[in-house]
């Protein structure tokens, strides 16, 4: 592969070149006898497995292949943690070479850990002078993120907002927005509050995008400006410059920037939570590049370990650096091998322009996500920014009312046609497509092309 280019078919030899090829309709026989035993064995709140009901025995760049013989085309990726594909040759070198030098050593430095420092640093803000890395998952970087902010600022209050997911660890999902993932375990963290997003597809305040005066961000100053907003002055605010498991929602390129200005204006720090949003998924390295916003804490995981290994980090200002040692610790922020993958595939981006690529390929696909959009009467809208797009099921186009079933039947006959995707949103109404940024057009355009049938399908039976 060429360093420089960005052609649309660099990357065809990172994946199955056979994909998508269906041997059985899956689970197949092995799929279900494994299937049948983790039903038995594991925990209830097994999920992804229900909605793609399969055992997987390996894969590749943009493809998966199940204990069948099934090979899938990828459009989901781990939930954006597959971001330089699976198994990528370059990425596993460095793991394997790692893996016989030194696999744990707490927080004491060492050579590779201070590649994925430098690593890093070359792609954050400058003004992102600070790391800290934490446990294996994105719910410990937003906790350090919290931690962070509280101790700096003495304030218990923060602000989130409606449709953001930040984790399921306590402090986390205290943030996460959704009602379902928080039934029978309230209360959390106290003193959380909730502004509205930038969802202008459902804006809660009936603007169209003609008369729109960000409403929703003079929200948020009014919840920090009005001394009966009840709303104490919080230590953070903490958004996600584009919203992944809300549903794909990108807000008006000037709505982060208000955010910014406002918190600000009433001295509150901003984080942003580039989990699934960062490293090179929407076109540029992070979602808030694209308006030029620099946050005071940035949390980063899922693709930071390379192919799948945990990790995760906070980067923050030089002004917020007071911890005294020892202040927040953890076992797992010694993960060499993720240090090393992580390390590697930061290179390989840099090397082969993957953010460039995603924006690119990212533009042709929601191009014909658009066009379905148009000629179906079950899709809302298609929306989306680089290699992060979702598409919003609706039962009627004028009165926009959510039909989860038509997301969720369109996940299933896309997985039956070899293309796994997901369904997210305010509503489980948002069919969501998170590909390895390595994926060709040829791929892509192939599971896209598959999605549509499956939604022409619902049409002609719903």
């Amino acid at each position: 592969m060429s360093r420089s280019s960005t052609s649309l078919r660099d990357f065809a030899s990172l994946s199955f070149a056979e994909a998508p090829k269906m041997k059985t309709p899956p689970p197949g026989p092995e799929s279900q006898k494994i299937l049948k035993y983790q039903g038995e064995h594991e925990s209830s709140a097994v999920s992804y497995a229900k909605g793609m009901p399969m055992a997987l025995k390996r894969a590749k760049g943009a493809t998966m292949e199940d204990v069948d013989g099934n090979i899938y085309i990828d459009l989901f990726g781990g939930a954006g943690v597959m971001a330089v594909g699976h198994a990528n040759p370059v990425v596993v070198e460095a793991a394997k070479k790692q893996i016989d030098e030194l696999t744990h050593c707490l927080d004491i430095p060492n050579p590779t850990r201070i590649a994925l420092d430098e690593s890093l640093f070359k792609v954050l803000p400058k003004e992102l002078t600070r790391l800290f890395y934490g446990g294996p998952t994105g719910s410990d970087a937003v906790e350090q993120a919290l931690k962070l902010v509280k101790y700096n600022t003495k304030r218990i209050p923060m602000i989130a907002f409606e449709g953001g997911y930040h984790g399921m660890t306590a402090g986390a999902l205290s943030l996460t927005s959704a009602l379902s993932h928080k039934e029978g375990l309230l209360p959390l963290t106290p003193e959380v509050h909730y502004a509205p997003y930038a969802y202008c597809y459902r804006c809660p305040f009936a603007r169209q995008p003609d008369n729109c005066d960000l409403e929703c961000a003079k929200y948020l100053e009014h919840m920090l400006e009005d001394p009966h907003s009840g709303v104490g002055q919080p230590a953070a605010v903490i958004i996600e410059p584009i919203q992944g498991e809300g549903g794909s929602i990108v807000p008006p390129d000037r709505f982060l920037p208000e955010v910014r200005k406002i918190c600000d204006r009433y001295d509150v720090l901003l984080i942003c939570d580039e989990i699934q949003s960062g490293l090179g998924r929407t076109g540029k390295m992070f979602s808030f590049e694209h308006t030029h916003v620099v946050p005071d804490v940035v949390t980063i995981s899922k693709a930071l370990g390379g192919i799948g290994f945990p990790i995760s980090a906070i980067a923050y200002k030089e002004k917020l650096n007071t911890w005294p040692a020892g202040k927040t610790i953890g076992t797992f922020r010694g993960n060499m091998i993720a240090f090393a993958a992580g390390a590697s595939a930061l290179r390989f981006m840099g090397e082969h322009k993957v953010p460039e690529y995603a924006m690119e390929l990212g533009s042709k696909a929601l191009d014909w996500l658009k066009d379905l959009e148009k000629s179906s009467q079950i899709i809302g809208e298609s929306r989306g920014r680089g290699l992060m797009l979702g598409v919003e099921f609706v039962k009627d186009k004028a009165t926009k009312k959510p039909a989860p079933e038509f997301a969720k039947k369109a996940r299933t006959l896309c997985h039956q046609h070899g293309v796994m995707i997901e369904v997210g949103g305010h509503y489980n109404n948002v069919a969501r497509f998170l590909p390895p940024l390595i994926i060709t057009e040829k791929l892509l355009k192939k599971g896209i092309e598959i999605f549509s049938d499956a939604v022409r399908e619902i049409e002609k039976t719903r």
